[in-house]
């Protein structure tokens, strides 16, 4: 049997959601499966825009098989990956999520005698999903994210504050842009703030491990050490309940029953840790972009009205999430090619972002950019991701408190990047730059 595509294909196994091995004949080079795996393209944009602007051309539906990982479809195009994300009830997110290794894999089933370790929001397909995505979507909707926008303000200018204090020299990454979402978060959840030095330890080495040169113990690590941080806030939140997330989940309730204590915890996870990685990648890299194009600053600051669009082209160009994945529960067609009940499809979110078919001149960073917000960055359909307008908003109020009292921003050393698959952005931008004088 032989997919629409030239490949030569055995059947699936529906039972583990995986495709099997298949011999693979296509006209790119032998090394490709290994390039889209390999986590050090992922810390070299230049690597991966270069494999995947191939992919797009040559094969951009493609059907990888590298070695120590199970095979998968690369889905590469804008409208492939939209397909697969509007069609949740034919693509389904268990139970596959984000690109391991095979060992790896079997150390988690081993770890949890199933998927359970990740079975947050991102695992779950419907009716699941839809009521568990119920208990926070409220809180984090337009209305409630509003409310936030003062506080989130005032935060940013104490941001800034310290900027100005470290005297016009910083690692922006790891002393700026780490901390301002993680703070958000806390605030969102209601945990101390003396405990952010931990959530950001215990975020960063989740996500440097999905997809990382290290592997998974440090992901089960991570994991265990947020079971057991947030055991204790659940226990303190239904003796004292509060006006936060963290009571919601302490006291959540589905169909009359409480949520289990896995589900919670992994939930607790989902917020704190995805919540604040993602952005802190939006932001550092949307200033890096700004930095190596002076005229769009220039730009900016001529029309403060453009930060809203600026955002969005700042996620556009990061993509922090760089993948998730969905398996077919059906047989079906994606891009004009045949996909088995099974298969698993790997939904490239920076390629998808770099399409010329949906963004003009996609390699220019624009911040007046007409389409920006056709990014795949948050996803579409049901996962539509859950804090996108917090993230936008805690953007937005961070860069105009910059704009307006920081200038003359430069690099003082190489950017560098964290060399992982699944979230990765920069982990070292070290700038210079000068306090402007202004109105307080």
């Amino acid at each position: 049997m032989q997919r629409h595509c030239r490949l030569d294909a055995r059947a699936p196994s529906p039972q583990l959601g995986y495709g099997e091995e298949k011999d693979v004949s296509d006209t790119l080079s032998d090394d490709i499966d290994e390039i889209i795996v390999d986590p050090r393209t992922y810390g070299d944009e230049h690597a991966y825009h270069h494999a995947f602007d191939r992919l797009r051309r040559e094969d951009s539906l493609h059907w990888a098989a590298p070695k120590h990982y199970r095979p998968f479809w690369a889905v590469t195009r804008h409208a492939d990956i939209m397909a697969v994300e509007l069609n949740a009830t034919n693509f389904l997110n268990d139970p596959r999520q984000f690109l391991v290794t095979r060992a790896d894999e079997d150390m988690l089933l081993e770890q949890t005698g199933s998927h359970k370790f990740a079975h947050n929001l991102v695992a779950m397909d419907d009716p699941e999903h839809r009521a568990f995505r119920a208990l926070t979507s409220a809180w984090f909707g337009a209305k409630s994210v509003r409310a936030l926008e003062h506080e989130i303000a005032a935060l940013a200018c104490e941001t800034v504050d310290r900027m100005v204090e470290m005297g016009g020299t910083c690692d922006f990454a790891t002393e700026i842009a780490a901390w301002f979402p993680l703070r958000t978060i806390m605030i969102v959840l209601g945990v101390p703030r003396e405990d952010e030095p931990l959530m950001l330890q215990l975020s960063q080495k989740l996500f440097g491990s999905v997809g990382g040169v290290d592997g998974m113990a440090g992901m089960v690590e991570a994991f265990d050490a947020f079971n057991a941080y947030f055991g204790k806030i659940t226990e303190e939140r239904r003796r004292n309940p509060q006006s936060d997330v963290a009571t919601i989940l302490a006291t959540a309730t589905i169909d009359g029953e409480p949520i289990g204590e896995a589900e919670r915890n992994a939930y607790y996870l989902i917020v704190a840790a995805a919540g604040h990685d993602t952005t802190s990648s939006s932001i550092s890299g949307g200033l890096l972009a700004l930095i190596q194009n002076p005229a769009e600053m220039v730009k900016l600051r001529a029309d403060p009205s453009l930060i809203g669009n600026a955002v969005d082209e700042f996620i556009r160009w990061t993509s922090p999430v760089k993948h998730f994945f969905r398996t077919a529960a059906t047989d079906c067609e994606v891009g004009g090619k045949a996909i088995r009940a099974g298969d698993n499809l790997m939904m490239c979110y920076p390629s998808g972002n770099r399409d010329a078919s949906v963004f003009a001149d996609p390699y220019a960073f624009r911040v007046d950019r007409a389409d920006a917000r056709k990014h795949l960055s948050f996803g579409y359909g049901p996962h539509l991701c859950l804090g996108n307008a917090l993230a936008k908003l805690e953007i937005r109020l961070l860069f105009t408190e910059m704009l307006r009292r920081i200038d003359d921003f430069e690099l003082a050393g190489s950017p560098q990047w964290v060399e992982a698959s699944f979230v990765s952005g920069l982990k070292h931008l070290p700038i210079r730059y000068n306090i402007r004088e202004c109105d307080a």
